[in-house]
């Protein structure tokens, strides 16, 4: 879905007649203001605001910044508002390619107190107008033309909150409001909105930012909600997916998601070519049969994952900071890269000089150059190349792009003489202290970079050396193979007493079920636990774990894509309810217990039989929990329970 901002939106009433999953519309480019504040004169909404730090990975101006707002939260609802942005958070934390580049990113929430507590005409027309900082409001603000889904914001407002971030601006952060409302809605675009208490509004922000970032296009074969989209009739779309291509000429011609066909799709079935999308029934094809951008709770399949990738990644430089390289130097030091350092893998480095590649040292982020063996009597060119090998990305084009690849180019002159440095060797950078780290994640710790010999960092896991080739930099803990447990982790620089300390947590959070009651109950040694059903039944997920912060719980029905528990459409504390044809909602179709149905139109034939649902948990860290499953079996009313 997109975003309209409120002032523009009277001028484009006649256009917010239609609502995709979210109820906005698609895209347009008015991003305009509430006017008071001249130039150099600091908004009025700034006054009582404070931004809070939720996550810092980096200073603001070389990270990626995502920036939440609160709107209709008064001092007394501030807790709530913290609660959630840590759902949100970690709702977005739990899908990929967020959970790999979260790294990337920092996170700030700006706490504005409201004089009221919630948003405009929450949730009709004749709802009353609340005095809030943000002016947020449903019906694209309390407009009668728009869709009560449509949250809209102050541009204006909400650009000045977050100019209070220093080093935050425009081209490196995301913007999400969050409206104190138990009511469905949000709008994308330039700026993000979602309702901060709905059962699915932690859904939404990612959606969102799939369009405002990776300028994904909805894939909903709808425009208006309940009303089946027609017929496809442009050229092929712009979109990276969306197409009129068949699979056998996206293979020959090698276009579009050719290099992801036949794949298992993340979202659940096969990557292959699914009619609908771009709001259109019939005409054109999408990559899976459903993903985040056609309906809430499933991740983002491979094609869409692959554009995220380069999005989040060309928000920031891979390279952080090297060796100065505007002046020839000498070859009696060291030449140093400082690099990012993603959660879910390690960059690689490789060093050429003259264009072949420096033996043995594939990976690291230093190279003395005295080595070498350079003699005088001529000049060198030696360049640091960093990569990202992550398997998110085939396209070689996108490989090659600024946003994966970078490379540091130095000339070098053995007649040069090198001062010496004096440089302390000191801890310069590293992950998070404060709170446990997964047990899957990389961790990192960067170092000052005298011009003599580079610092080492040396790891011990629970007291014991940890051998980490290559680069020393970085320690991929996934590698390690931990079976649970908390462990102490311990970086120091060789040499010195400069140490750093991490507790990892290895321990995925617990989760359980509990269902409505079965007409009966079939255990057999070594199977899961059988229901049997004659009628819709329900199932409530719960999570516990041993650390703080909020746990992401999933199901999938036999074998689909993992889908995001969030309780029931309408009450988030409600389990979700499972029935034959599925239960309509606002023109959406949820808990279709079989092949999912996401429209009235879908398929609604009820799959009589054994089911397989399986669940699991994602906790604050990153650890997700092994699958665990039992068999729901849904017989047809009055057939009765058979003699097993």
């Amino acid at each position: 879905m997109r975003l309209l901002n409120r002032p523009a939106l009277l001028a484009v009433a006649g256009a917010l007649l239609a609502a995709c999953a979210i109820g906005t519309t698609p895209s347009a480019s008015a991003a305009t203001g509430a006017a008071g504040a001249g130039a150099g004169t600091p908004h009025p909404v700034t006054a009582n605001a404070k931004v809070v730090p939720v996550q810092q990975t980096g200073p603001a101006d070389k990270r990626f910044n995502l920036v939440v707002l609160g709107d209709g939260y008064t001092a007394g609802d501030m807790a709530g508002f913290r609660a959630d942005v840590d759902k949100h958070v970690n709702v977005l934390w739990s899908m990929e390619p967020f959970a790999s580049y979260r790294s990337y990113i920092n996170v700030w929430a700006v706490e504005v107190p409201s004089a009221e507590s919630g948003v405009d005409c929450d949730p009709g027309l004749d709802a009353p107008r609340r005095d809030t900082p943000l002016d947020m409001g449903f019906w694209g603000g309390c407009n009668p033309a728009s869709v009560q889904r449509l949250l809209s914001i102050d541009s204006a407002a909400a650009t000045a909150l977050a100019d209070l971030i220093p080093g935050s601006k425009s081209s490196n952060r995301q913007i999400v409001g969050l409206a104190n409302s138990a009511t469905y809605g949000g709008a994308g675009g330039t700026f993000a909105t979602a309702s901060g208490g709905n059962a699915l509004s932690s859904l939404i922000t990612p959606h969102e930012i799939g369009h405002s970032l990776g300028k994904l296009q909805d894939e909903y074969d709808y425009y208006a909600r309940g009303v089946p989209g027609g017929t496809y009739e442009g050229g092929e779309p712009a979109s990276a997916h969306h197409t009129l291509l068949t699979e056998e000429q996206m293979r020959s011609e090698q276009r579009k998601w050719w290099r992801w066909l036949g794949e298992r799709s993340d979202a659940g079935g096969v990557i292959g070519r699914h009619e609908g999308g771009m709001y259109q029934t019939k005409g054109v094809w999408r990559p899976s049969r459903h993903s985040m951008m056609k309906t809430l709770g499933y991740a983002f399949d491979q094609v869409e994952r692959e554009v995220m990738t380069q999005a989040i990644s060309a928000k920031v430089n891979l390279v952080a900071g090297h060796t100065a390289n505007s002046a020839a130097i000498g070859d009696d030091r060291t030449v140093w890269v400082d690099t990012l350092h993603p959660v879910g893998g390690e960059l690689g480095t490789v060093w050429r000089l003259d264009g072949r590649k420096v033996d043995g040292t594939e990976g690291r982020r230093s190279l003395d150059l005295r080595r070498l063996g350079l003699s005088e009597g001529r000049r060198h060119t030696l360049t640091a190349t960093v990569f990202d090998p992550t398997p998110f990305v085939r396209d070689p084009e996108i490989r090659a792009s600024a946003a994966l690849t970078r490379t540091v180019t130095w000339t070098v002159d053995p007649s040069l003489t090198t001062e010496p440095s004096s440089t302390p060797v000191e801890f310069t950078g590293h992950t998070g202290t404060a709170s446990p780290v997964g047990g899957e994640s990389v961790v990192y710790a960067d170092t000052t970079h005298p011009t003599g010999r580079a610092p080492q960092v040396r790891w011990t896991l629970d007291g014991r050396p940890v051998h980490n080739p290559g680069n020393d930099r970085d320690l991929d803990l996934g590698a390690l193979a931990l079976r649970g447990g908390s462990h102490t982790l311990k970086a120091r620089i060789a040499g010195t007493d400069r140490t750093l300390t991490w507790n990892v947590d290895a321990t995925p959070a617990k989760a359980a079920y509990e269902l409505s009651d079965p007409l009966r109950t079939v255990r057999r040694p070594g199977k899961p636990v059988e229901y049997v059903y004659d009628g819709p039944f329900t199932m409530k997920l719960t999570a516990r774990d041993d650390q703080a912060g909020y746990v992401v719980t999933q199901f999938r029905v036999d074998g689909d894509g993992w889908y995001t528990y969030f309780g029931w459409p309408t009450d988030a504390n409600a389990p979700f309810r499972f029935t034959p044809g599925g239960t309509v909602i606002d023109d959406l179709v949820y808990g279709k217990l079989g092949t999912p149905r996401v429209v009235p139109w879908d398929d609604a034939t009820p799959e009589y039989g054994s089911h397989t649902v399986e669940y699991r948990t994602i906790d604050s860290a990153g650890n997700a929990g092994p699958a665990k499953s039992f068999r729901a079996t849904l017989i047809p009313p009055g057939a009765g329970v058979g003699g097993r």
